[in-house]
């Protein structure tokens, strides 16, 4: 018996939002019928993506399955009433969860609509290993965020040095994973996700680093615990229209709508 196509309310239609919605078109399994954005959005996107997908400003209540990449607002706006309403969703902006309160919201959101959040790795790799590692138990997690000078404009790196006249790598902030999420929310979600899967966004350290020798982002996680070690340095490339945007970002949502409907998952 062949699977039944599994619908996606999409909640945000940026670089990465519409990324997803255009490589999903090759996905047979998997379809968007929403799109979520803001009210003054509504209709000149309806009008540019024509009848075959409907776009408004709220989750519909009839969704089955929510997919967030809008942004830390749109975890307030949107996923905590789709949970409450239960419906199970998905989020991209991991780096949220660093508010104060924000993760208990949305598990006691989830446990009210009995469903389910799941919190995707997004533009870092080896999630699935930290979390693993911590059920038999971590002793220290490190993620050391490293950019090249202009990667740091506009943020509060402008204070610390100067980031046009910089000749050698310099550490821009060395904190918790909260405390960094704090002050470099653009920079969060990996930190988050980081600091999530292990020991947690106040035990997790996070070193920012502007260099002028690297071209690209790179990041850097160290894990110690029961199981052993861990090392990974990654260096992720941007989506074509977004360099501020990890391609990674895209196709780990992809992997997750696939694993949904797929018949062996990995």
């Amino acid at each position: 018996m062949p699977r039944a196509t599994q619908d996606v309310t999409l909640i945000g239609f940026g670089a990465i939002g519409r990324s997803i919605f255009q490589r999903l078109q090759t996905f047979s399994q998997t379809r968007i019928t929403h799109i979520v954005v803001s009210q003054g959005r509504v209709a000149a996107l309806q009008n540019e993506l024509g009848d075959t997908v409907h776009v408004t400003d709220h989750v519909p209540t009839t969704s089955r399955l929510v997919l967030e990449c809008a942004g830390h607002s749109a975890l307030v706006q949107h996923v905590l009433p789709a949970l409450a309403n239960g419906i199970e969703c998905a989020v991209l902006s991991v780096g949220a969860l660093s508010d104060a309160g924000l993760a208990e919201q949305l598990a006691h959101a989830a446990d009210q609509g009995q469903t389910q959040v799941h919190l995707l790795s997004g533009a870092i790799g080896g999630i699935d290993a930290i979390a693993a590692a911590r059920l038999g138990g971590l002793t220290e997690v490190t993620y050391t965020g490293r950019k090249p000078p202009s990667g740091w404009r506009g943020s509060p790196a402008e204070q610390v040095v100067n980031l046009d006249t910089l000749q050698e790598a310099t550490v821009i902030l060395q904190a918790s994973a909260r405390e960094a999420a704090r002050l470099y929310p653009k920079n969060a979600n990996v930190a988050a996700t980081v600091s999530l899967a292990g020991m947690g966004l106040d035990a997790t350290q996070v070193r920012l680093i502007a260099d002028p020798n690297v071209t690209e982002n790179i990041h850097e996680i160290v894990v110690r615990g029961a199981f052993g070690e861990m090392q990974l340095t990654m260096r992720g490339k941007p989506l074509a229209d977004n360099p501020k945007t990890s391609a990674l970002t895209v196709l780990s949502a992809l992997r997750f709508l696939h694993n949904r409907s797929a018949a062996v998952t990995l």
